[in-house]
């Protein structure tokens, strides 16, 4: 009998390489947890299957989790993400889950923290709480944000406040291929992993990475905390996102995010990718 696994944040930066990551192997099958399932039929197809999924819809997650024996849990990016998320706890439990994966963040265990680790680890003592088994993936930042979050702009420039600090930023399919790992096996149960990339590297190192890839003149431009912090206000970002993201900005001006693991070799059997080798697979994001 193949196993049943919900990955939640099907679509996202994670959740979607780790449904690729699980995609085709036989001793498994994949609900693919989106808001909507009719207009997901990219991802359909070999052992995976869309499902409607929102958090703020009991009845969908009630019948998403039915049948299921292990969790992918991504909390959305929200100020009641902690309830959102314990709520999902509560019916995977009571509907026979034994396993949760839950892609976490760097750092929770640490005391005084940051808001954003502060609702990983609650969400983390919550699972403990449950009885159920875990795996707390918590990875540093991902390589995908140079293009999701903070690419160069058109002039060029990346703009952050970040400094001269240093961040052993991961790629995404390494996070997916630890992800994998832990909802295929028992070797990763009750078990909590940091996940880096091979190096730490500053913002203008990466935009000199960016720039020979993809041809453009690429710079870093270190912005007065200040200015950044009123930037976000400015296009309509809430209040408690903005200190939230200027709190984890200054994480990594500070030098706190250079940590470097060799978990994703020990786990997934190979070395995680460089940012040498994400920008050339990804180049023709910044063309």
């Amino acid at each position: 009998m193949a196993t049943t696994i919900l990955v939640t944040g099907a679509t996202g930066t994670i959740g979607s390489q780790v449904v690729s990551a699980l995609k085709g192997r036989n001793e498994v099958t994949v609900r693919a947890a989106v808001r909507s399932a009719a207009k997901a039929e990219a991802l359909k197809g070999g052992n995976v299957t869309p499902v409607d999924f929102e958090y703020t819809k009991p009845e969908q997650i009630q019948k998403a989790v039915e049948g299921v024996e292990k969790l992918f849990l991504v909390t959305p990016f929200a100020q009641d993400q902690v309830d959102l998320a314990a709520r999902l706890v509560d019916f995977a439990k009571a509907a026979g889950v034994k396993h949760i994966v839950k892609l976490s963040a760097m750092g929770t265990e640490f005391e005084p923290s940051i808001q954003l680790a502060r609702w990983h680890r609650t969400v983390e003592r919550y699972i403990l709480g449950s009885g159920l088994k875990y795996t707390f993936l918590k990875p540093n930042n991902f390589m995908e944000n140079f293009i999701g979050y903070y690419p160069p702009a058109k002039d060029g420039n990346i703009y952050l406040p970040w400094g001269q600090g240093a961040c052993s930023f991961i790629a995404g399919a390494d996070v997916a291929a630890v992800a994998a790992e832990a909802l295929t096996t028992s070797a990763h149960e009750n078990k909590a992993y940091a996940l880096t990339g091979p190096e730490a590297f500053t913002i203008a190192q990466a935009a000199a990475t960016i720039g020979e890839v993809s041809g453009r003149k690429v710079n870093y431009v270190d912005v007065p905390e200040a200015a950044a912090n009123k930037a976000m206000l400015d296009m309509g970002m809430p209040a408690w996102m903005v200190d939230g993201m200027m709190e984890l900005h200054g994480i990594n001006k500070a030098g706190y995010a250079a940590q470097v693991t060799d978990t994703v070799q020990k786990v997934a059997g190979r070395a995680p990718m460089s940012f040498a080798q994400f920008a050339k697979q990804h180049a023709a994001a910044w063309k």
